[in-house]
């Protein structure tokens, strides 16, 4: 990859960083208002390096190691930078079973937003497709079937691939679930500022398994991936102290977040199946339908304003 591709990536990864993190940002933002100074300031420096470093710069690197664990821990962490042919063919050989799995969990977490959360209509048929919330599971056991079928023909670890990246969807899916739950107690007078610290980094790390993920989509590059989530990250955390209200009034970047998800889940699952997938184009599309969602939320802004 030459530099200006290396850019685009990291500005992408950012990006979908940041987008795929609104509302944890917006949580996060809301339990801090209940916090001393001195807390905020403890969450906001530590919790940043926990979120960056431990977060979203272990995690995808043992995903790697665990997808390729012939590599080592330097070779996965170092795999996409090397000239050994050796390292380049352990990679290729495993990244379609990384990537299909990816790419399932993304697709799972986009077919749930749109037939079960609640959400601003940005698009027409959302409203409908949110009506038939019953159908959830149907629609992913189908296209979980129908891409593991194509899969064993190819390969069976594609296959089991995908079974991990569903089963994976249900347990982050549970955990989420949880935590969503664990907020509302956040904010309750009752707990010390030590527990709510506790209580968000634990939030964070369940919220960041989506962008962590989707990074994939992006590049298989640890070192990329920590650079792009890390800047992402920082820029959440400035968000949450600083401009939580101006955003939400971006009533829009929720559905922009989904559907980049959506489309990075394809591009991940086309990939594994050998497609020539360039690697500028999960950046430009992230760009594209983020900017959409963007201007569509501004559009209402001023409606509003004029009203």
């Amino acid at each position: 990859m030459n530099l200006p591709e290396l850019l685009l990536i990291i500005l992408g990864l950012g990006l979908f960083e940041i987008i795929s993190s609104i509302d944890n940002a917006i949580v996060n933002a809301e339990v801090l208002s209940t916090m001393g100074k001195k807390s905020k300031r403890w969450f906001l420096l530590w919790g940043l390096f926990f979120a960056v470093f431990v977060v979203r710069g272990l995690l995808p690197w043992f995903i790697v190691w665990f997808a390729t664990p012939g590599l080592g821990p330097v070779g996965a962490l170092t795999a996409t930078f090397s000239k050994d042919p050796k390292i380049l063919q352990a990679v290729e050989m495993s990244s379609p079973m990384l990537l299909i799995g990816g790419g399932i969990f993304l697709i799972f977490l986009f077919f749930y937003w749109l037939f079960v959360e609640e959400k601003h209509y940005g698009l027409i048929g959302e409203k409908f497709f949110h009506s038939k919330g019953v159908w959830f599971y149907a629609v992913v056991s189908v296209i979980l079937a129908f891409i593991v079928w194509f899969a064993l023909k190819k390969n069976p670890m594609m296959a089991f691939g995908a079974v991990v990246g569903s089963t994976a969807f249900f347990i982050t899916h549970g955990f989420k679930e949880n935590a969503e739950a664990s907020e509302k107690n956040l904010l309750k007078k009752g707990l010390s500022d030590l527990s709510k610290i506790f209580y968000l980094e634990v939030i964070d790390a369940t919220f960041s398994i989506d962008g962590v993920l989707g990074a994939f989509a992006f590049t298989l590059s640890v070192p990329l991936i920590l650079i792009g989530n890390g800047i992402g990250a920082y820029v959440v955390r400035k968000l949450t102290t600083g401009n939580v209200e101006r955003i939400k009034r971006y009533i829009f970047l929720k559905n922009g977040a989904m559907y980049s998800i959506l489309f990075l889940g394809l591009i991940m699952i086309l990939d594994s199946f050998g497609f020539d997938v360039p690697s500028w184009l999960s950046p430009i599309v992230t760009f594209a339908v983020v900017g959409y969602f963007f201007l569509k939320s501004r559009k209402v802004i001023k409606l509003d304003l004029v009203v």
